[in-house]
């Protein structure tokens, strides 16, 4: 039986996974930009019981404190979108309790909805796993003052262990994650630049992305923020201005995230071969790292970057307004939550590309440049009247993407079907909301119209909705997209060409051969039959988490109203 006190030595998955080829535990050593090396020894995350650094340690321990009857909560990192009916779907940041953990890649838990199936890989296990007790001292009667008091005590003493373990579980991490990056860049980078019969520079470039860079930022972070870190008292630790001094750097992490699909992309392509398999599981040896593939150490940049806002959240929970590090541990809680924002609005665009390309695809008679070529994102659809200055009106559905507005025509016998009409530069248009009655300037009769104008030429666009709120909605979409136009513009939001070309490429790829319309999609496989909770869940989803963009364990996120419009009127497979 597990001490509770012990929880939050093995609480970080990066923790329990450091251990050795032959099981044992590693110590690392950090290397400072003066080339010196500060040794860090690992006692401190083996105290708990050595067992549960071993290969399936992690599920064990989180089993037996569930028999134990402890509760365990882990939060999300991602978004876990599903429509199968056995997943469990979920928000970044939402709490799910963990009921079993036998598995080591699905775990069954509980939210607020239901109980099912889920990623582990998606989720972070909290540091410190609330008991019922804690808020019991709130039911004191008035006759028990004294025992009130020395609850009070009691409680002031937890929330300093608390933080403690919270505290703990930032420096380890952050010191495992450097013993990662170190053995990236020094058992398999190096090794491949000495081998250029087998890796160009650019592959080496798509594989690893800034990854070096990265490494040379936190090695730089964790020493400051050891200098910050009281090991005798954990708890009066002042490390939110290590994060606030360094906020800034952490924006490399977008360019390793943006270029991290390619990089799995590149890495599949050459695991086919048998002598790259051995020549990656021959460096892996030979720096005596952990029994992780490849492709699961350059996850780990992704993983950790989305990380910092849940630790900062939790530390801050139990860091009274009275400590002198609150004002900065809040400020650095916004920062990183900032940072991760950022890096999720590429990784969603990226997302979205795949499917744009597909779409286009599927469009009868497409014209000029490629959506991609400007557009990355899906803003709004639907139904529009266009009008012409004769008088003449035409049906069409229109689809609005950051930079262009797209115009299609249904076929009249399979509506499933669009045939391209043309496109609107919305950079160069003026968005004018018309009243209802007689429009002066084309001499009709409009009812729930707006006009595009444009800023350079004589070129208009006189447009009617259905309906007053369809209206509202279209006037909305076009404001949104001159704003996130320009969040783009002032973020540096660019997709990669690479991206853009690799995602037409696969669609084209996909769509060969195939009608257009719903008569193309692939047939959904079945379900598969999951044992109940009392029959230990024997049997787990053997497909991997929805469609992934990363590798290994990237969600989707939620796909928003618009695309599920997008997805009645084309032939979209989400």
């Amino acid at each position: 039986m597990v001490a509770r006190g012990e929880i939050a030595r093995f609480w970080s998955l990066e923790s329990l996974h450091m251990v050795s080829s032959d099981g044992g535990p590693e110590s690392s050593a950090l290397v400072d930009d003066n080339g010196s090396e500060e040794d860090y020894s690992y006692e401190d995350l083996c105290q708990a019981n050595p067992r549960y650094l071993q290969p399936g340690g992690e599920q064990l321990a989180i089993n037996e404190l569930i028999s134990d009857g402890s509760v365990v909560c882990a939060e999300a990192l991602w978004d876990h979108v599903t429509m199968d009916d056995q997943e469990l779907g979920f928000k970044a940041g939402d709490v799910i309790q963990v009921l079993e953990a036998s598995n080591k890649d699905w775990w069954w838990g509980r939210n607020e909805d239901k109980e099912a199936w889920f990623p582990a890989s998606f989720v972070r296990l909290r540091v410190n796993q609330e008991e019922l007790s804690e808020n019991s001292s709130s039911t004191q009667g008035e006759g028990q003052e004294a025992d009130a008091g020395s609850n009070r005590h009691k409680h002031c003493e937890s929330k300093r262990q608390m933080r403690t373990n919270v505290v703990q579980e930032i420096m380890d991490t952050e010191r495992v994650y450097i013993k990662h990056l170190k053995d990236i860049c020094e058992g398999y980078i190096r090794q491949c630049r000495k081998h250029t019969g087998m890796f160009t520079v650019a592959q080496l470039a798509t594989i690893f992305g800034n990854i070096e860079d990265i490494y040379k930022f936190q090695r730089k972070f964790l020493k400051d923020l050891e200098k910050q870190y009281n090991k005798e008292e954990p708890h009066l630790s002042e490390i939110g201005s290590c994060f606030l001094q360094h906020q800034e750097g952490f924006a490399i992490y977008s360019e390793y995230c943006n270029n991290h699909p390619g990089a799995c992309a590149e890495l599949a392509r050459l695991m086919k071969q048998s002598r790259y398999r051995h020549f990656f599981e021959a460096c892996r040896l030979l720096q005596q790292m952990i029994d992780i593939s490849l492709d699961g150490f350059l996850l780990t940049p992704v993983q950790k970057i989305c990380k910092y806002p849940l630790q900062l959240a939790e530390l801050l929970k139990y860091t009274t307004q009275e400590h002198s590090d609150y004002s900065n541990i809040k400020a650095a809680y916004e920062a990183m939550k900032n940072v991760a924002c950022l890096i999720n609005e590429r990784k969603r665009k990226l997302e979205s590309i795949d499917k744009i390309a597909r779409w286009q695809v599927s469009i009868v008679g497409w014209e000029g440049l490629d959506i991609l070529d400007r557009s990355s994102e899906l803003i709004h659809s639907g139904e529009l009247t266009r009008l012409t200055k004769q008088g003449r009106s035409q049906q069409r559905t229109f689809f609005l993407f950051d930079h262009q507005l797209v115009s299609c025509k249904k076929d009249l016998l399979r509506r499933d079907m669009l045939y391209y009409r043309g496109r609107v530069d919305m950079d160069d248009m003026e968005l004018v909301d018309l009243e209802d009655g007689r429009d002066k300037d084309w001499n009709l009769s409009l009812k729930n119209a707006f006009k595009l104008v444009s800023r350079t030429t004589d070129e208009a666009h006189l447009l009617c909705a259905k309906k007053q709120e369809d209206k509202a909605r279209w006037l909305q979409a076009c404001g949104d997209e001159r704003r996130r136009v320009q969040e783009d513009r002032e973020m540096g939001m660019e997709i990669p060409e690479n991206q853009k070309k690799l995602a037409m490429l696969n669609a084209q790829k996909a769509g060969h051969g195939k009608s257009k319309g719903y008569s193309g999609c692939p047939v959904a496989p079945p379900h598969q039959n999951l044992h109940p909770l009392h029959q230990r869940h024997v049997t787990v989803p053997t497909s991997v988490p929805q469609q992934q963009v990363f590798a290994l364990a990237e969600p989707k996120r939620k796909p928003s109203l618009f695309w599920h419009t997008f997805n009645k009127l084309t032939p979209f497979k989400k």
